[in-house]
């Protein structure tokens, strides 16, 4: 697999579990911090946030390094995306959450729908594929999107860029969910 970003982008990889995450990215990711272009910091659903990451998060906000929040173990916890990104916004800085997960008939995490375009991005089939999302999502996720895209003209254009805004993404391995869209805010901060 090719990487999804530029491979002079400098990542540092704060937590564990994003192993699989790095690889897929590719890029520049055995670095420090202090060297880093760009920041994902693992926030596990089941282990929440340790004071070694809240201290790394601390030193990002110094450093001005803009900073994405990966939610992971998204399958085998009590706690759903929803609620461990209110405990990260909480525990670290507010977050925006450009993406809510949307769950198969069994209640397994299956989709994304992205609050901006309100597209749907199914990785039920093993690969990724777009749709237009239903009438039923959109009045689902009305009040998420509105709060998004209030953050969003709040904070500003280039926000993420200048490390002033913290999107949280689901991530979920065994599905590649959640790859693309952190690639997403990656690819302008990669030239």
């Amino acid at each position: 697999m090719s990487s999804l970003i530029s491979p002079n982008l400098r990542v540092a990889f704060i937590g564990s579990g994003l192993e699989t995450l790095a690889h897929a990215l590719g890029g520049q990711h055995a670095i420090e911090l202090s060297e880093a272009d760009v920041a994902i910091f693992a926030v596990s659903a089941i282990d929440g946030i340790n004071a070694e990451n809240q201290s790394a998060w601390a030193q990002a906000r110094e450093l001005y390094i803009p900073s994405i929040i990966a939610i992971t173990d998204l399958t085998s916890s009590e706690i759903d995306f929803d609620d461990m990104a209110a405990i990260a916004g909480k525990t670290l800085d507010p977050v925006v959450t450009p993406f809510l997960v949307l769950h198969d008939d069994a209640g397994a995490p299956a989709a994304l729908i992205d609050l901006d375009t309100l597209k749907v991005f199914s990785y039920a089939a093993g690969s990724r594929v777009m749709s237009e999302s239903d009438p039923e999502h959109k009045l689902l996720v009305f009040e998420f999107r509105k709060e998004y895209l209030e953050a969003l003209e709040a904070a500003g254009e280039n926000a993420f860029a200048a490390a002033l805004l913290f999107p949280a993404i689901p991530v979920i391995d065994s599905l590649r969910m959640g790859y693309e869209e952190i690639a997403g805010y990656l690819l302008p901060i990669s030239g």
